[in-house]
């Protein structure tokens, strides 16, 4: 279960305000056919990023849309965003995409199963087992469900599947739906144009989050790792709730923390420029060293299990403090990495107390909290507190 907390973590807003040149993406149109489109999709060519809901039509208007496809209607188009030769995410379009998917493969999920499938989905980079698919616990036949107008006949597909569409199934292959392909073209490591080009374009009328753009655009077994790292009982200790939240909020301290560990002394502004940059090198980690990182995080919450419940907290607005969490586990952790062991310093209570206290700390984390010096200077005085 994932919920949403508003205003549950005491920190600026991550600034997240990106400018585009022109020069910085391009886009152009391409008529992909549908045979096309289902083989894309089946080889893991085209993902749906992982922020993104899941399939949420009914077949009745998925029917629709295959209707409309026979018919050759015009249908809108789909944006999809280049990351790599042959490797595309949907930025919008899923639920069209998946229709076709699902036609094609003759079969419709329940509604019930879908997060599931989800789940099997991705796992399987893009197509869905067969054996998975047969299981009427997870699917039923997909028949064309089109209601008859009142008044008026009903629609000649009514009732048809992929395998019974006779002399319309070659021309339904044929059938071509405009998909708008982005790409950045510029040479920034962190990618703020396909952030905005995410944020505008998939918001759907909800603004995504940094990090659940993030969640797409560099996934990596990082990535896994610090969602394994968000569902311990350790971390929800330590952030003091039982759920996870949905918008990943709690994911992102995670990733900051990371960051401020191993890059502290290259940050810069923005807080999102360097999360982003942070992200991107890490898909080059290898198994060794994500391990490493897992472990180290283990060993920083055995130390915190002895602190009382939401101790990383403000006193009196019952707010998660970044700041204090991440100074606490760059000051604690630090000394092992530089080393590579797992040697983490023992803090308590009282050094906390003492942050919260300290003028110097509490001014560089009140404002302008992802400014280089207010970080520097909340890192330095959380190290010199536990010896360096």
């Amino acid at each position: 279960m994932m919920k949403v907390y508003e205003d549950w973590f005491d920190d600026d807003a991550e600034d997240f305000d990106v400018r585009i040149d022109e020069y910085e993406i391009s886009s152009s149109p391409n008529d992909f056919n549908v045979s096309t489109i289902f083989s894309f999709i089946k080889s893991g060519a085209v993902k749906i990023p992982g922020f993104q809901r899941h399939f949420v039509w009914d077949i009745k208007r998925s029917s629709k849309l295959i209707e409309s496809l026979l018919l050759g209607l015009p249908v809108p188009q789909v944006f999809l965003y280049e990351e790599a030769k042959n490797s595309f995410l949907v930025i919008d379009g899923q639920q069209r995409l998946m229709s076709i998917y699902y036609f094609v493969k003759q079969r419709f999920p329940r509604p019930e199963k879908r997060a599931e499938l989800r789940a099997i989905f991705d796992a399987e980079s893009g197509d869905i087992p067969d054996e998975v698919l047969q299981d009427d616990r997870y699917f039923v036949p997909f028949n064309l469900k089109l209601p008859a107008p009142i008044p008026g006949p009903k629609s000649r597909f009514d009732g048809l599947n992929y395998s019974t569409l006779g002399e319309f199934k070659v021309a339904f292959d044929l059938r071509t739906v405009r998909n708008i392909i982005v790409k950045q073209t510029s040479s920034e490591e962190d990618d703020s144009a396909v952030f905005e080009i995410f944020n505008r374009l998939n918001s759907g009328g909800v603004n995504l989050t940094p990090q659940e753009i993030r969640a797409s655009l560099y996934h990596s077994s990082f990535y896994e790792v610090l969602q394994r790292i968000n569902n311990k009982p350790a971390w929800r200790h330590i952030v003091g709730r039982e759920d996870a939240d949905i918008h990943m909020k709690d994911v992102e301290i995670l990733l900051r923390s990371f960051a401020m560990l191993v890059m502290s002394d290259k940050y810069a502004p923005s807080m999102t420029k360097f999360l982003n940059i942070f992200s991107r090198k890490c898909r080059g980690l290898d198994s060794s060293q994500v391990t490493y990182l897992e472990r180290l995080m283990d060993e920083f919450g055995k130390v915190a299990a002895k602190l009382p419940a939401r101790a990383f907290y403000n006193q009196g607005n019952s707010r998660f403090n970044i700041s204090l969490f991440e100074s606490i586990f760059v000051a604690a952790c630090g000394s092992a990495f530089k080393e590579r062991n797992l040697e983490v310093k023992q803090f308590a209570v009282e050094h906390l107390a003492s942050l919260k206290s300290d003028v110097n700390f509490t001014g560089a984390s009140s404002e302008g909290t992802s400014k280089s010096e207010n970080v520097a200077t909340r890192i330095g005085i959380a190290r010199a507190l536990l010896g360096g």
